[in-house]
């Protein structure tokens, strides 16, 4: 039969007509004899391996036949037009072996036009006393010491190189890179990646590109059908089974992630660790699609395998659930950890699977990290356990450390971590990263809160989540138990130490242990870790993706403008920076708007939403995000009473059919068409309540939070992006982008 190679031209395929190329399929992978193909070549195309096929009276399928010596043809999908359209395709389409690195490109046969190397740039008016005209500009890869020569030893075309040589600006260049992603997929994301700064041999490395590999016979069908092996070529051409086709094709909503992969994403999710890996990256440049690809390659390479993939929230956890399934619909799920399959979940529901599993012996675990060991499983200790402690035992506390948010952080990143159960252990304990200089006397008097803290929690028979997570890690380490070969955590940014603790102890140290994605920019939950601190060793084996692949190159620069000027720092304690991200498509400008009061806001948003249905956006694209619970009322209430519906989203998924309004946090995890991000004055961004009786050392991790908050908000939206205010603009705002 033959081998039907996809690619990502034949995913845009409309409607009804993908249930008739799906039939035409069928039959091509029988038989290109099949009764009712009618598989042709075309005269006078410039590649005669291609040929048409019959979808129906109206419309063919553009495709190439590759015999090679073996028994069976492949035939590579182009796509599928109307009959004279899908013709003329035809006759200009080629698929051929890059003569450099030997990459399989499929191009259609046009003059790629050049860019004009103006005089000098245009000249800005400043105002009176303003300089003369700015002088001229020069090329930005010269700037570089990148040449044409470099760009033709990587493979580009020299149409495109010479374009891209040519450009003097970061829009120039990057035009070029989406014109030759249009032509040769391969040739664009090199473009793209050389214009977010990285040098040629940056991007033969990234792409897994051998500029001495030799191809013996170029022309011959058999060096095509071996080139699809290669990782650049595999950006545009894969291979699948049945099951795989099918989806591709029928799959109204088909991405091409489940398929079509960058070779360094393909790369982190096949090869396979010594050890715990950590692959960092901006909003939107596929960590999650890694990890996805990660657990079925490990489901399918053994499938007695127990394998969990995890992240902090539940509804990040449903998420990904749903990615793995619309990836391999027929993989195993188990449905507790220790079962083999994949065991899909957030990590504080795996943590009380694990306690209650123990039964009444959780007591003795309690005992070992805590000291005492009354607890109920499950029964979770009251939000003012803490501002109790201060009040009945706090007098003695430094004014800085009176506090819950300090506490909290003491006891969660210090205390808990290193099972202290005792004052005097608490003397002699390292608290590394902390900021606040404690003595002996003040550690008694922390120490003392502390204890009445635990004290009242025991007599509840109550546990924290991180006292829940150091409890189950504790079990496990004691009776030797790991209940996972491969545990795989999205998010990571956001755990604790002793969820950190936890997820060790599900797995033993050693090859494919530890896989976590992790953006320490996007950390609106916990406070900073370092994860070497808690017993996951992973200097050396650290990588960053920095192609965006969500959003727009305006509202990334935007997002990155959020978190300009502040300190980042990464789970390895090294600068975290946003430097290199890059988009891989292009849209409008974010727009800004500030108003007088809420009233007019509230009006402005209702002009923008309607708008953006008006336009032809579906209801479930178009999403408006506030900081709080409260601010989604109010939106939901004023845009109601404007004729918008929306949908109030806390907990579970979006839904279809109406627009969504919901907080910033609950939006992680999502993406839409045209987001709103609505209040992002003075007054909330960053939030007061955050903020207010907060010590010096406690307030700059929040400001960062805060700052990464709004990065994430900003990062939702593939489109458009659009901000309103009352009163005074937040000063997270970036000042590069100026309101409308």
């Amino acid at each position: 039969m033959p081998t039907i190679v996809m690619t990502p031209y034949m995913t845009r395929i409309d409607g009804a007509l993908k249930k008739k190329a799906w039939a035409f399929i069928e039959k091509l992978s029988t038989g290109d004899d099949s009764p009712g193909l009618h598989i042709e070549p075309i005269k006078g195309s410039v590649d005669p391996r291609v040929r048409t096929g019959r979808v129906d009276q109206q419309f063919r399928a553009v495709l190439f036949k590759v015999q090679g010596t073996g028994p069976e043809a492949y035939y590579v999908l182009h796509g599928v037009w109307n009959h004279d359209e899908a013709n003329a395709i035809a006759e200009k389409s080629r698929l051929s072996l890059n003569p450099v690195n030997g990459v399989l490109e499929l191009v259609q046969e046009e003059v790629v036009p050049t860019v004009a190397k103006p005089a000098s740039a245009p000249s800005v008016d400043a105002g009176p006393g303003a300089e003369a005209e700015a002088a001229p500009s020069s090329p930005i890869l010269a700037d570089r010491g990148i040449t044409l020569e470099d760009l033709l030893d990587l493979g580009i075309d020299r149409p495109l190189a010479e374009r891209a040589v040519s450009a003097i600006s970061d829009d120039d260049l990057t035009a070029a890179a989406d014109l030759a992603t249009d032509r040769v997929i391969w040739q664009g994301v090199a473009l793209l990646e050389i214009a977010a700064g990285a040098s040629v041999d940056e991007v033969r490395a990234s792409l897994d590109i051998d500029r001495t590999a030799p191809v013996a016979d170029p022309e011959s069908d058999d060096s095509m059908i071996q080139a699809l092996e290669r990782p650049a070529s595999r950006i545009g051409f894969s291979v699948l089974d049945d099951d795989e086709l099918r989806r591709a094709i029928e799959d109204q909503d088909f991405d091409t992630w489940r398929v079509f992969l960058h070779p360094e994403q393909r790369r982190y999710a096949q090869e396979h660790r010594n050890g715990a890996f950590r692959l960092s990256g901006g909003a939107g440049t596929g960590k999650t699609v890694v990890l996805v690809h990660r657990a079925r390659m490990l489901a399918r390479a053994d499938p007695t395998a127990r394998i969990v993939l995890t992240t902090y929230t539940r509804n990040l956890a449903n998420a990904l659930k749903a990615d793995l399934l619309r990836l391999d619909p027929g993989i195993t799920l188990a449905s507790s950890p220790g079962a083999p399959g994949v065991h899909v979940t957030g990590v504080d529901a795996m943590v009380l699977s694990v306690l209650r599993s123990r039964g009444d012996a959780v007591a003795e675990d309690a005992e070992a990290v805590l000291g005492e060991s009354t607890i109920e499983v499950g029964s979770r200790t009251d939000a003012t356990a803490w501002k109790e402690a201060i009040d009945s035992v706090g007098a003695d506390l430094p004014e800085e450390t009176r506090t819950k948010s300090f506490l909290e952080g003491e006891y969660a990143l210090v205390v808990l971590p290193t099972r202290i159960r005792t004052r005097e252990e608490y003397w002699k304990v390292r608290r590394p990263g902390r900021g606040t200089k404690l003595d002996r006397a003040r550690r008694s008097a922390v120490w003392a809160v502390i204890e009445t803290y635990r004290r009242r929690a025991r007599l509840a028979g109550s546990l924290d989540w991180d006292e829940s997570a150091a409890v189950a890690a504790a079990g496990l380490n004691a009776r030797g138990e790991r209940l996972a070969d491969h545990v795989l955590v999205d998010e990571g940014q956001d755990l604790t130490p002793t969820r950190w603790q936890f997820l060790r102890a599900l797995v033993a140290p050693g090859p494919d242990d530890l896989f976590i994605a992790e953006d320490s920019q996007q950390r609106i939950y916990g406070r900073q870790v370092v994860l070497g601190r808690y017993g996951i060793q992973i200097v050396g084996r650290s990588r960053r993706l920095t192609l965006n692949y969500r959003t727009t190159a305006e509202n990334l620069a935007f997002a990155v403008g959020v978190l300009l000027g502040a300190d980042f720092v990464d789970m390895e304690d090294a600068d975290a920076v946003s430097a290199g991200y890059r988009s891989a498509r292009r849209g409008p400008a974010p727009i800004l708007r500030g108003e007088a009061d809420l009233r007019a806001e509230l009006d402005t948003a209702s002009g923008l939403v309607s708008g953006w249905l008006a336009g032809g956006a579906a209801p479930e694209t178009v999403a408006v995000l506030v900081r709080d619970a409260r601010v989604r009322d109010v939106v939901s209430r004023g845009l109601r009473d404007r004729g918008v519906r929306m949908r109030e989203v806390d907990s579970g998924e979006p839904g279809s059919g109406m627009p969504v309004v919901m907080t910033m946090h609950r939006a992680k995890g999502t993406e839409f068409s045209n987001v709103l991000l609505f209040g992002v004055g003075q007054a909330s961004l960053p939030s007061r309540a955050v903020l207010s009786g907060l010590p010096a050392s406690e307030r700059d991790d929040a400001l960062l939070r805060e700052r990464s908050l709004l990065y994430v908000a900003a990062t939702r939206a593939r489109d458009q992006l659009a901000c309103t205010w009352s009163g005074p603009r937040s000063p997270l705002l970036p000042e590069l982008a100026q309101s409308s």
